[in-house]
């Protein structure tokens, strides 16, 4: 090992950057299998009604369906742009 060998740059460990995005994919698979049929059309429908009145970017808006006993909580969660006319 010379010293051009240390100035180099090492190559990634594509093993690991293939298991960590694994487990993104995983738990994305995890939080949507449980879920009702009806969420993705409901935050499709939810954000062209957001946006006749405000321009949103489409990942702005979130729909979790949480389930406790003996009842369901729907949370809804849109990030509003910041207004641009403020004086």
């Amino acid at each position: 090992m010379g010293i051009l060998d240390f100035l180099r740059a090492k190559p990634k460990n594509t093993a690991s950057i293939a298991r960590e995005r694994l487990r993104i994919i995983v738990a994305q698979e995890r939080s949507t299998r449980g879920g009702p049929d009806y969420l993705p059309l409901l935050r499709s429908e939810l954000l062209e009604v957001i946006r006749k009145y405000v321009n949103i970017d489409p990942e702005a808006v979130q729909v979790n369906l949480e389930s406790d006993t003996g009842h369901d909580v729907l949370e809804l969660s849109v990030a509003l742009p910041d207004d641009e006319k403020k004086s």
